[in-house]
């Protein structure tokens, strides 16, 4: 079953890892951000371990992106990304995994303080889940 992890973040100020420009993070005290860390440090390389992660990229600053739109019988193209967005999509994992369970199991670890990480099934191009 495949599935993309999301990982969403507010773009200002911006950067990677999003954790380290997160204000609930950096609330934290260091050992607990450091146990955060190390748990997503650990799941990517169980993922990598077991053929699970199959990609993943993390994406550049949200001032950059372009919005593409149909309008009138054309393309119009604006600068992006939406004004009124709190939260951009700041990268992505898609892995491959056995079950719904065990997607949940790695995307608890990957949700941090103050950020926002969603799971979704991935589909074949005729619309049905993987």
């Amino acid at each position: 079953m495949k599935y993309v992890i999301l990982i969403h973040s507010n773009p200002q100020p911006w950067g990677h890892p999003t954790g380290d420009y997160v204000a609930e993070n950096l609330a934290l005290p260091a050992q607990e951000r450091d146990r955060v860390n190390g748990a997503f440090e650990t799941a990517m390389q169980e993922m990598s371990e077991r053929g699970e992660l199959l990609g993943g990229e993390a994406l550049g600053d949200p001032a950059t992106s372009r919005l593409y739109r149909w309008e009138a019988g054309s393309a119009v193209v604006t600068d992006g990304p939406y004004s009124e967005a709190k939260e951009h999509l700041a990268g992505f994992f898609l892995i491959d995994v056995e079950s719904p369970e065990r997607a949940h199991e790695i995307v608890e670890r990957f949700a941090g303080p103050g950020e926002t990480v969603e799971l979704r099934p991935a589909m074949w191009p005729g619309g049905e889940d993987q």
